[in-house]
């Protein structure tokens, strides 16, 4: 059962290691200060869509994850209630992302719309 168990932590830690916040690959700061045009506003709303759909499915995941978590305490053991604490921090951290990066989505589609 205890190898069982450390089996289980290990995999899960590494599921939640691959979890981690990724930079999208676009240079947001050049982005941000030469975007003048329509277009340009387009493509950061579009860039922080993406983003904000990106934390909204890491929420979801994470979400899944805590309920499996909750339903199963007994066979996590002592590492239960870090598990879950540990999930709920993430899925803070990823709604507020996403809240954030619609907010962006939002302003930028004001900037286009008053844009030339």
């Amino acid at each position: 059962m205890k190898t069982l168990t450390a089996l289980m932590l290990v995999a899960s830690l590494g599921f939640l290691g691959s979890c981690a916040i990724n930079p999208h690959p676009m240079d947001m700061t050049q982005a941000v200060q030469s975007a003048k045009t329509r277009s340009d506003h387009d493509s950061l709303a579009k860039h922080y869509d993406d983003a904000a759909k990106d934390m909204q499915a890491k929420a979801a995941e994470h979400k899944k994850l805590l309920a499996q978590y909750e339903a199963n305490k007994g066979f996590y053991g002592k590492q239960a209630s870090s598990l879950i604490s540990h999930c709920q921090g993430l899925i803070r951290v990823y709604e507020q992302a996403a809240k954030d990066n619609l907010g962006m989505v939002e302003a930028h589609r004001q900037m286009a719309a008053e844009a030339k």
